[in-house]
């Protein structure tokens, strides 16, 4: 059985910081206009990570019971390891998408925004057919669409609305509009070095990622795009908020991220790649949502 070590690195916690971005960025927006709240800000930040979790555990399980995960470079697999049963892994992805529909219940309660219940619903949904169920959207192509929307759109615009709706202001900004759009750029450059990465396993296990279909040097361009469009987003905002310019601090981070995918770095090269993208992301957000409130 797994130990709880295990249990935890199963969860995969560095992608923990990524999931706090867009709370972090569409807080931000709501201070800009000034809204900001901090029990919604933390019941969304609940939420983000909770469902993070349940993702992570959700492709684990429906990965690893579908064989695409047996001969994988990255982080530990519980399910396709054999570390414990597929069912606890499956468990314990419903769990975490329990705590995230309870906490998401509770932040529509005190916002008083009960619509969003339904986008929880798509949420979870979107999370568990990502690589669950008889045709998995992301084993054909859709998955960055569905991480642009759900981690970026969704979960940036759903933090500003409520803090604002909790203040008596419900509505959407033109910074947290392109807050979000960045921040799903960024969660679908994650993805997309992910899946470059892992492009010679994916391809004959079937799995059609983007990556796959666009073919590694498309993707590769795809994903340098993906990491240097929102920081002119970012300058975007300054239009509102002129602070918003400290992303610019990460032209040279962007850079040093840059060279090694154009290069051709691959598989366990890649790997820090991948984490250092991760914390891009966070940076960013913090960088952009210090802008606005400031």
């Amino acid at each position: 059985m797994a130990t709880t070590a295990q249990w935890v690195e199963g969860a995969r916690p560095r992608t923990l910081p990524a999931a706090a971005t867009p709370v972090i960025v569409g807080s931000g927006a709501a201070a800009q206009a000034d809204g900001f709240a901090l029990w919604p800000a933390l019941l969304a930040l609940g939420v983000a990570l909770a469902l993070q979790v349940g993702v992570n555990y959700a492709n684990d399980y429906s990965d690893g019971v579908r064989g695409t995960d047996s001969d994988r470079v990255g982080p530990l697999r519980l399910t396709a390891q054999h570390l414990t049963l597929a069912r606890n892994v499956r468990n314990a992805a419903f769990a975490a998408f329990g705590v995230a529909g309870v906490l998401g219940f509770v932040l529509v309660a005190v916002s008083g925004t009960w619509w969003l219940l339904a986008v929880g619903v798509l949420c979870v949904a979107a999370a568990w057919y990502y690589t669950g169920g008889k045709r998995p959207y992301g084993y054909a192509g859709f998955g960055d669409v569905g991480v642009f929307v759900f981690f970026g759109l969704v979960a940036v615009l759903g933090t500003t609305y409520t803090q604002l709706a909790y203040r008596g202001d419900a509505r959407i900004t033109w910074p947290s509009l392109l807050g979000a759009v960045a921040v799903g750029l960024l969660a679908c450059a994650i993805l997309m070095i992910n899946n470059v990465r892992d492009i010679p396993t994916d391809l004959p296990a079937g799995k059609m990622t983007l990556a796959v279909r666009l073919g590694d040097y498309r993707a590769r361009r795809v994903y340098v795009a993906e990491l240097w469009l929102p920081l002119a987003l970012g300058v975007a905002c300054a239009f509102w908020a002129p602070w918003t310019l400290l992303v610019l601090v990460l032209l040279l981070p962007a850079a040093l991220l840059s060279i090694p995918v154009v290069v051709g770095a691959y598989g366990r090269a890649l790997v820090p790649v991948l984490a250092a993208t991760g914390f891009y992301e966070l940076a960013f957000g913090v960088l952009l949502g210090l802008g606005l409130a400031l």
